[in-house]
């Protein structure tokens, strides 16, 4: 992990970017505040998830979760950029698969699960380990503990990345991308807590298959917000019952 650059906001929050490799990333910090001849508080991190049109795109969104999170309550936040997305090197087989989407949809035509196993689940091969090597490097440096909680993004990198990573105790996932068959299967085997977002009248997802890979999930706590508007809708007021799930659970 290579910092390239860093600032600090006027609520004490370090917002520091990185290169992991040849992988973009973010990694905001709170501001130290211990209590007079207290122990450092443990630092719990949150890898923000996003869906795939570059970080600097969905930076403004990215910034304003990251920074309530480490102001309000302390947290460590990171992102990411996703496999062929931002100023990565394009994957054709993505590429082809979100233009074939693209033309299904606007000829009115069904998206089978063809298309959706292509265009998810190379993602989600490369997307997972990653993320995973991302935790690697994070969880070593000074400050940040753990445990971690993973939130947003791709919901299938979410899924997989909850099933087959131990380091993450609880997972706050947007409900609304297309979902391979598959993956239905790996959510029966996911066990942590779940906060769940769903836009009830997102224009480009099938509302029953979010419900019904809701109810899939093996986990014993899960919970569902459905609110009403599109899929960029969600309300603002989200934010805090979402910080408070996870310093729930990660606290």
């Amino acid at each position: 992990m290579h910092f390239t650059s860093e600032q600090r906001f006027d609520d004490g929050v370090l917002e520091r970017e990185f290169t992991l490799g040849e992988i973009p990333g973010i990694l905001w910090t709170p501001a130290s505040r211990p209590e007079p001849g207290a122990a450092p508080a443990p630092t719990p991190l949150i890898l923000i998830g996003h869906p795939p049109l570059g970080l600097r795109r969905m930076y403004p969104r990215l910034a304003g979760r990251a920074r309530y999170y480490a102001a309000e309550f302390g947290f460590a936040a990171a992102t990411v950029e996703l496999p062929g997305s931002g100023d990565r090197p394009r994957r054709p087989e993505l590429e082809e698969a979100r233009a074939e989407l693209r033309r299904v949809l606007a000829a009115g035509e069904p998206v089978t699960g063809g298309i959706v196993d292509a265009l998810i689940l190379p993602l989600v091969e490369q997307a997972v380990p990653e993320l995973r090597a991302a935790l690697d490097a994070l969880l070593a440096l000074p400050g940040i503990d753990g445990p971690v909680g993973y939130e947003g993004g791709v919901i299938s990198v979410g899924v997989r990345l909850a099933l087959v990573e131990p380091r993450i105790r609880a997972a706050g996932l947007f409900a609304g991308s297309f979902v391979p068959a598959v993956m239905f299967e790996e959510a029966r085997r996911v066990t942590v807590p779940l906060h769940v977002l769903l836009q009830w009248d997102d224009e480009g997802n099938d509302r029953q298959a979010a419900l019904d890979l809701f109810d899939a999930f093996g986990s014993t706590e899960k919970t569902l917000h459905a609110n009403m508007g599109g899929h960029t809708g969600v309300p603002a007021f989200e934010l805090e019952p979402g910080a408070r799930f996870f310093a729930r659970h990660l606290r």
